[in-house]
């Protein structure tokens, strides 16, 4: 017998379009767990900025937002595959839209399923540090030569120390599971500075700690756009998103968010 198309999935398998979306009156989101401040869980709701940005497209959609927070997999095309256009292959189905998608142009042409949009943040490297470590100048990549430095094990920050010309910095290098427990590693001592994503460095900073983003030679992604993504089928939906964060850019509503988590807002260029 035949086996079943892949298009032949329910409906619930593959998305919803827009009218659907607004006939039922909610609107799903996959957002990374365990991803403060952007994402995660308290007292059993989601919280972070990405959660209040989907609240603000659901809002302008005239829906209700509801949130699936996932782990992150091998890398970004399983994610969005999981979540986006195909679904996981134990449990869980796709979200309508998946939060927190780094844009890329040339990742983008590959990955034909999906419609990147919505860019509502431009994230970037930074160096936080002890005030008592460096009580003048702020540390820069080449002080990890003999100063101490945590990074999240596998990050875009702990390559590019890992690879600073020579291997000069390696031994001084301190990997932690996540920016979370570098930055406790950090507050404790344990570290002179800690490197990763400036939100997640503001997240978690304490007294006696201070953050600056100073140049990084040679490092081609020290900075990048965060977006959303839609199925490739319902460009309408994608529209509307994208039309909802520009709206919230214009007139405040998401630079108002990161003040309240405490953090420095950088919008991409608007359209």
């Amino acid at each position: 017998m035949p086996q079943a198309k892949p298009q032949n999935a329910s409906r619930d398998r593959v998305g919803q379009d827009l009218d659907t979306i607004q006939e039922r009156g909610f609107i799903t989101f996959a957002a990374y767990e365990d991803f403060p401040p952007w994402s995660f869980e308290e007292g059993g709701k989601a919280r972070g900025v990405d959660i209040e940005i989907g609240r603000i497209i659901a809002q302008d959609l005239g829906v209700e937002a509801r949130f699936n927070l996932v782990a992150p997999g091998e890398d970004l095309q399983t994610d969005l595959r999981n979540w986006i256009w195909k679904g996981p292959i134990v449990g869980g189905r796709v979200a309508n839209v998946m939060l927190h998608v780094p844009y890329d142009s040339n990742f983008a042409c590959r990955v034909e399923q999906v419609v990147f949009n919505g860019q509502y943040h431009v994230e970037e490297i930074a160096i936080a540090y002890r005030e008592d470590a460096y009580p003048e100048d702020p540390p820069v990549p080449a002080y990890f030569r003999f100063d101490t430095v945590a990074v999240e094990n596998d990050s875009i920050a702990d390559f590019y120390l890992s690879s600073f010309p020579g291997g000069q910095l390696g031994h001084n290098v301190r990997r932690f599971p996540s920016m979370t427990d570098a930055m406790q590693a950090l507050s404790e001592a344990e570290t002179m500075a800690a490197m990763g994503p400036l939100a997640q460095l503001e997240a978690d900073l304490q007294d006696g700690l201070a953050v600056h983003t100073p140049p990084l030679p040679g490092f081609a992604v020290g900075s990048w756009t965060a977006g959303v993504a839609v199925h490739f089928a319902y460009r309408p939906l994608a529209y509307a998103v994208d039309d909802a964060i520009y709206a919230a850019i214009q007139d405040g509503r998401i630079e108002a968010i990161f003040a309240d988590y405490g953090l420095t807002y950088r919008p991409p260029e608007l359209r």
